[in-house]
């Protein structure tokens, strides 16, 4: 189990290589739920994700031998873009392979390093097998989005940067996909203020953690086209990340696709922030039941900021303020 000096070993590690993001008072959601709202602003970090953190502790930690070989991962787009300039950097090789329903804003980004890009698949989990049997065929170290120690260290910087900004901090909403940003910042949270509440959300669209915690194991369930394209995708069977989760985690929620939309419009009309799908997720708990934050001091992690401008366009222009909600 990774323990807070691995996360503190990861902070040095990565301190130059990254951005330490802003946490933000909210003014809207803080009036709109009758408590203290903040942000994390890790759409603002290098790669607009806070992806790049946990690769590059990964990648840090390579042997030589592993770095003349090379790397693989799979990846919904953002983790890929971190691979890609943890390679530039140290001068590997790599080969990045996305499903082909990869948003083009973030294939396009992928593609301006010289890295192999490979498409395959319609979903994530066919991307990351295909990566992991590319990695045993040509002896490539694979580098998980969340299902390794490193990474999920480097992720939990977010959490002691959290505590340290607002140590009165009561409640950190963490967005859930395969649970390597939430497993590092609760560890880091808990290992430091055990009080603190942590709770994680995914899309009713892809609930794969939050079906697996019900049933005691990770499982498979059937998913529908979501617009938190970043959270979208199964568990790896095995993944430390289910067992942390299950340790440290309050709380999982799962919101509606729509609130998920008007989260993303929210966050650019209120605050200006761009934000896709997965990154918007951690305000919707807050939009759909705001009784529940009443008087509480809260984070919401905003993981990510690459979104299609088309789509884009598209939520501001259909969501009215008819659409929002109601203080």
């Amino acid at each position: 189990m990774i323990n807070l000096q691995d996360i503190k070993d990861a902070g040095e590690t990565i301190r130059n290589l990254v951005k330490r993001t802003p946490l933000m008072r909210s003014q809207f959601l803080s009036n709109f739920c009758g408590g203290e709202a903040y942000l994390k602003l890790e759409n603002l970090q290098i790669t607009n994700s806070f992806k790049i953190r946990g690769a590059l502790n990964k990648m840090l930690h390579l042997s030589t031998e592993e770095m003349k070989r090379g790397v693989v991962t799979a990846s919904a787009g953002n983790h890929a873009q971190a691979v890609a300039i943890g390679a530039e950097k140290l001068n590997l090789s790599a080969k990045i392979v996305v499903p082909r329903s990869t948003p083009k804003v973030k294939i396009d980004k992928i593609r301006k390093y010289d890295v192999e890009l490979i498409l395959y698949g319609d979903f994530y989990d066919e991307a990351e097998q295909k990566a992991m049997d590319l990695a045993k065929k040509d002896g490539l170290t694979y580098i998980s989005p969340y299902n390794d120690r490193l990474v999920i260290a480097g992720q939990g910087t977010i959490g002691l940067e959290i505590l340290e900004d607002l140590p009165s901090v009561d409640t950190v909403i963490v967005p859930v996909g395969g649970g390597g940003l939430i497993s590092g910042i609760s560890i880091a949270v808990k290992s430091v203020k055990s009080s603190v509440q942590i709770i994680g959300v995914q899309s009713e669209a892809s609930p794969v953690m939050y079906e697996s915690l019900k049933a005691g194991e990770i499982v498979d369930v059937e998913m529908r086209e979501s617009i938190a394209d970043g959270l979208f995708g199964g568990i790896e069977k095995g993944s430390v990340t289910f067992e942390i989760v299950q340790t440290y985690v309050n709380d999982l929620l799962l919101v509606k696709e729509e609130t998920i939309r008007k989260a993303i419009f929210l966050l650019w009309d209120k605050e200006k922030q761009v934000v896709e799908g997965a990154g918007a997720a951690a305000i919707a708990p807050i939009i759909e039941n705001k009784g529940r934050f009443m008087g509480k001091t809260i984070v919401a992690v905003i993981s990510g900021g690459n979104i299609e401008d088309k789509l884009f366009r598209n939520i501001l222009a259909s969501e009215s303020s008819e659409a929002q909600p109601k203080s």
